[in-house]
């Protein structure tokens, strides 16, 4: 790392020592052994704001069996006790919030409230889960065996291997980790190489909180190698994924012949449908917050935006002008809306999807992309008359690209929102409580968020249908993708046939 760039950390950090340049594997440091590295760039400056070690095949099976002998004493530790290592745990974050948000703006590029907003957000799941980790409670079961008692036990499944994604690279792995680890599993953690930085914190801030080594690992390399590496390893018992759905599928086949436990959050494709009764300005308002949070990089982003005909005019401008007042730039500057997007490959595929919409006969009300700030951002872009054979109706964008469309009634909305491989979010906006019921029941999605846009947090239990993947992450569901259950038949002593 050069020597402008560390002078910069040091005076930005509270606490340099969060920042590590290593993999994390059983309770140590770790260099790669080949000497293989990968440079971690600011997407807002271009600047390398330091360099992470790619591990050789042998140390990322090395993790495995760090994992494998932490398994036999951290599953033994009562409930209660892995609780007070994980609120340990959560209050190191918290008391850390400042650097975790800071270390996250410069290497995944969102404002700096927002990051201190997924610091939270993440930290909730690290006390949500250690208190959940005692509530796993078996079943007793009315007998129908004479003289005997039936029932079951709730028991850790094994070591999990956790891949996490590049737009929330903190909040992604404690809502993984926190429950995997409750529950008496130790994991690995494979995150994105855009943003290693925050794994790494989170690894320091766990040894502090006396995690104990093998519990809580990082490994680093190149993703398809380690991905592969994990999936065919059959001690790993289970693997939690959040990206793409084109990675989820492959993620998913690579596990087969482990028969592992596999949760997928994969790509989204949301609606945000607004009736012909609500404000126009109220509505558009929050069509921007959708759309636009995490610049357009959220699964839960406003992809498809269907508005009645009747308000389309008015819905359109009031948009419009909304997002006319964000403000793009670098995330550590003062009343920052949007950051950049995460690398140049995601502008390129912004502008591909808005040029493939003009040239489908979409109409473009504002987006002036001259006006960026630096290579890696994209300005928010308007389309209206978006239609279904556009690229933008079907991919997810990942970028502040809106596209809204005109519909006429309830069930030609509910076709059009349906309209889609992907399952995982969906918005309503109406006060027609007929109109909720009809169209929330009707939409083949995970989760409904109707008249708000904040939908997620700890009691959640998060996760789509179709495409969007399998299983869902938090609430009291959560902490069971990393459980199994098992039943026992005690029979009296002395009862057996012929005694």
């Amino acid at each position: 790392m050069n020597m402008k760039l560390s002078r910069t950390l040091s005076t930005l950090l509270d606490d340099p020592r969060l920042f590590r340049q290593y993999a994390y594997v059983d309770g140590k440091w770790t260099h790669g052994d080949g000497g293989r590295e990968e440079a971690v760039i600011d997407p807002a400056t271009g600047e390398v704001i330091g360099h992470i070690p790619w591990l050789e095949a042998d140390q990322i099976r090395g993790a495995v069996d760090a994992a494998e002998a932490a398994f036999v004493h951290w599953r033994a530790l009562r409930a209660d006790e892995r609780c007070e290592r994980l609120l340990a745990w959560y209050d190191l974050l918290q008391a850390n919030r400042e650097d975790l948000a800071t270390l996250m703006t410069l290497e995944q590029g969102k404002p700096l409230p927002d990051a201190r907003g997924e610091v939270e957000y993440g930290a909730s799941f690290v006390r949500w889960f250690a208190e959940e980790g005692k509530r796993t409670f078996g079943e007793t079961i009315p007998s129908h065996i004479p003289n005997a008692a039936l029932g079951t036990i709730k028991e850790p499944v094994g070591i999990a291997a956790l891949i996490t994604p590049w737009n929330f690279p903190l909040a992604m792995i404690t809502r993984k980790a926190a429950a995997a680890m409750a529950a008496g599993c130790p994991v690995i953690v494979k995150p994105a190489g855009e943003t290693p930085f925050s794994a790494l914190a989170l690894a320091e801030l766990a040894e502090r909180a006396g995690i104990p080594a093998g519990v809580f690992n990082v490994v680093l390399g190149e993703p398809a190698e380690v991905s592969k590496i994990l999936c065919f390893d059959d001690r790993v018992k289970a693997l939690s994924f959040t990206g793409s759905t084109r990675v989820g599928r492959l993620l998913l086949e690579q596990s087969a012949n482990t028969v592992k436990r596999v949760s997928l959050e994969l790509g989204g494709n949301a609606p945000f449908i607004v009736g012909p009764d609500m404000d126009p300005k109220e509505a558009a308002f929050a069509a921007v917050s959708a759309k636009f949070q995490t610049a357009g990089q959220d699964c839960l982003a406003a992809d498809r935006i269907l508005v009645h005909e009747s308000i389309h005019d008015e819905f359109v401008a009031h948009f419009a002008e909304r997002m006319a007042a964000l403000t793009v730039g670098n995330g550590l500057e003062s009343e920052i809306d949007l950051g950049p997007l995460i690398h140049a490959q995601a502008v390129e595929k912004a502008a591909a999807i808005v040029d493939d919409a003009l040239a489908k006969g979409a109409t473009l009300v504002a987006g002036d992309q001259r006006q960026a700030p630096g290579p890696n951002f994209f300005m928010p872009t308007l389309l209206t008359g978006v239609t279904h054979d556009m690229k933008i109706w079907h991919e997810e964008s990942f970028a502040p690209v809106a596209g809204i469309t005109a519909y006429a009634d309830d069930d030609q909305v509910i076709e059009m929102a349906n309209d889609t491989e992907y399952g995982l979010a969906a918005y309503i906006y109406t006060h027609d409580i007929r109109r909720i019921w009809k169209i929330m029941r009707a939409l083949e999605f995970g989760m409904v968020s109707v008249n708000s846009v904040k939908m997620t947090g700890p009691p959640v239990p998060f996760g789509g249908v179709k495409h969007s993947g399998l299983g869902r992450e938090g609430g009291i569901t959560g902490i069971d993708e990393y459980l199994e259950t098992k039943y026992y038949c005690l029979g009296a002593l002395g009862s057996v046939s012929g005694s």
